[in-house]
């Protein structure tokens, strides 16, 4: 599995309904991808949202960071919707899992 996790801020100025729009046709288009298993989106209470996708692997997530719309929305948000960002991408995460099970 490779992770890729999104932190952002807004522009307080941004227009939040092209956003929206944007962010929507993004996500319906990344999961056509190859390779694509998850995405969400959690915003904190200061106003910084927290972007988790996950993928196969590490080639499937930078395709899909090149497709050609992508990469126009991508040049949108550094224009337009951003503030600042920063983009994590981890290779094989070590995951551990609870369950809580029925007794």
């Amino acid at each position: 599995m490779f992770l890729v996790v999104f932190r952002n801020r807004k522009r307080a100025d941004m227009d939040a309904a092209a956003y929206s729009a944007d962010a929507d046709a993004m996500e319906e288009m990344a999961r056509e991808q190859p390779g694509y298993r998850s995405f969400k989106s959690y915003v904190a209470d200061d106003g910084e949202v927290v972007a988790v996708s996950e993928w196969d692997d590490e080639a499937s997530a930078r395709a899909w960071g090149r497709v050609a719309e992508h990469r126009m929305v991508q040049r949108k948000g550094r224009e337009e919707y951003y503030a600042e960002y920063t983009l994590f991408a981890c290779p094989e995460p070590r995951i551990r899992r609870f369950s809580e099970r029925e007794t």
